[in-house]
């Protein structure tokens, strides 16, 4: 639903970065001018999900029976701490949404796909150390095909990254013996052998949110 909005966004601020260094006169007036609009869709996005995320709270906490999620579903979905993160997360608010799935975690240690999200932030701000260390770690725990591909598709990731070719293309063709269906080893198999191209992750993770 925001995919359009933020892409945008983000070729608006690209414009910015690229033109503002030279930019003299009324050209750079508005690039000043769409930096301030930015700035206030930003804020306003952030006030009102903040709101909203409230007011859902606030029901939760007053009604007898709250809305009950499918059984199939992993308990830790339903704590606060955990939507708040996923709701950060899909705004790309990455540093707040860990400490959101911090918060998570110390309710459900034992949470795979806690460690998952994360894993996935730390990723998504370049900080592959600390990714790698939470999806090594849930590595061995992993059952279910899909989040054991999704866990060697981010460390194909992580190692493609750091510059390690080779190592990269082995964690993304596991990852695609381990569920073929999954699209993002696919993609970036070919980006590592093309050397070209932008690397794919975590978005199966958005489907969730």
């Amino acid at each position: 639903m925001f995919q359009h909005v933020f892409a945008e966004m983000n070729n608006m601020l690209d414009e910015i970065v690229k033109h503002y260094p030279s930019a003299h006169g009324p050209r750079k007036q508005a690039l000043i001018h769409n930096w301030n609009m930015l700035k206030r869709m930003s804020e306003g996005i952030i006030d009102e999900w903040l709101r909203f995320e409230e007011r859902m709270a606030v029901f939760r906490e007053s009604v007898a029976s709250p809305p009950v999620f499918p059984p199939t579903e992993s308990p830790e979905m339903q704590l606060d701490a955990f939507i708040r993160g996923q709701g950060y997360y899909k705004l790309l608010m990455f540093r707040p949404a860990i400490s959101q799935f911090e918060a998570a975690a110390a309710v459900y240690p034992d949470s795979l796909l806690i460690r998952l999200y994360m894993a996935m932030a730390h990723l998504h701000l370049g900080e592959t150390s600390e990714a790698s260390g939470y999806l090594q770690s849930i590595l061995p725990l992993a059952d279910e095909k899909k989040l054991k591909a999704m866990i060697y598709n981010a460390l194909g990731c992580i190692q493609a990254l750091n510059g390690v070719t080779d190592k990269a293309s082995e964690y993304f063709t596991l990852a695609i013996q381990s569920d073929p269906t999954l699209p993002d080893p696919l993609i970036n198999l070919e980006v590592c052998h093309k050397k070209r191209g932008d690397l794919q992750y975590g978005s199966p993770l958005i489907s969730l949110l």
